[in-house]
């Protein structure tokens, strides 16, 4: 029985999906220089997928942004055929400076709600940080297990919860329109992979803190990296000099050692598509496990 859906966000919270791309659109040219922890990120979900045995024909590199994690895969798995696939135009043109003659990828412009790609076409589907801009999870894993092969890895990272509490909190104090994106919780995430039909999800939580001199640093960030403010519920024209000087009142309450703190809790997860049942073979419950299975890590149903 798969787990039941939580209960539906407030529509204020529903993101502009056209918003979102615009958004990344105009911030590829400047994304590099302010994507910092994007970077560190990219680096430990890379890091933990050495650790898996693969070798992968097809990946999917999801939400690639400029394109480095799509380098860095194509270095790993010289033998895959790569996809860089964004929905953001500006991005995959940034993303043409990371390829090379050793390292060619393909790079498409897409939605993650609806794959560009052939059912059970790609072994491998990476995404680091792209997850927090569909608020419909759902949606986007039926798409992923539609495209991956049986026994093919699903791996991410997406933004929790507790993400940007502190400038949550202090527009709160402000006014009664939303600020900050919602954030889905790890469990929930894990239960919509289970309803998508991925197999064995392995979730964990890592807190993040980044310090600034000011607020207005931390602004200049997320614009920078294209994280505006693009729910529904947000407050429509510029924000007024009041509400951003009570925003900035409020928030230095959270200074600590002559710094202002932003934190970002950041899930990790991974999950495999199972056989396609009609694949299986054998007495139900018998499981079968193969004498070079031991030891390592490897995909359900082996």
């Amino acid at each position: 029985m798969s787990p039941s859906r939580p209960t539906p966000l407030p529509e204020a919270y529903a993101l502009d999906r056209k918003a979102v791309r615009q958004s990344f659109d105009a911030a590829s040219g400047s994304y590099d220089g302010a994507a910092a922890l994007q970077t560190e990120i990219r680096a430990q979900l890379l890091d933990r997928l050495k650790l898996v045995r693969l070798a992968p024909t097809a990946i999917l590199d999801l939400g690639a942004g400029t394109g480095h994690a799509t380098k860095a895969l194509k270095r790993l798995y010289p033998r895959a055929q790569v996809i860089a696939l964004d929905v953001a135009l500006g991005m995959l043109r940034e993303a043409r400076r990371q390829r090379s003659l050793l390292h060619r990828f393909h790079r498409v412009c897409a939605s993650a709600f609806r794959l560009p790609l052939r059912d059970r076409s790609v072994d491998l589907v990476y995404s680091n940080l792209m997850l927090q801009w569909c608020d419909e999870p759902d949606e986007v894993f039926a798409e992923i297990q539609r495209v991956l092969k049986p026994h093919g890895l699903f791996t991410f990272t997406s933004f929790g919860p507790d993400t940007l509490q502190e400038l949550r909190r202090s527009w709160a104090e402000v006014d009664a329109h939303t600020h900050v994106n919602h954030f889905i919780d790890m469990h929930d995430l894990g239960d919509a992979l289970v309803r998508a039909r991925l197999a064995e999800p392995v979730m964990d939580m890592e807190r993040y803190t980044l310090t600034y001199p000011s607020v207005m640093g931390l602004l200049q960030d997320l614009k920078a990296i294209g994280a505006h403010n693009v729910t529904t519920g947000r407050r429509r024209g510029l924000t007024g000099k009041e509400s951003l000087a009570g925003m900035q009142r409020a928030y230095e309450a959270s200074r600590r050692d002559g710094v202002l703190p932003a934190t970002y809790e950041v899930v990790f997860g991974q999950a495999w598509r199972g056989e396609d049942p009609a694949q299986r073979v054998g007495t139900p419950g018998e499981v079968r496990i193969s004498p070079a299975s031991i030891g390592h890590r490897s995909p359900p149903g082996t």
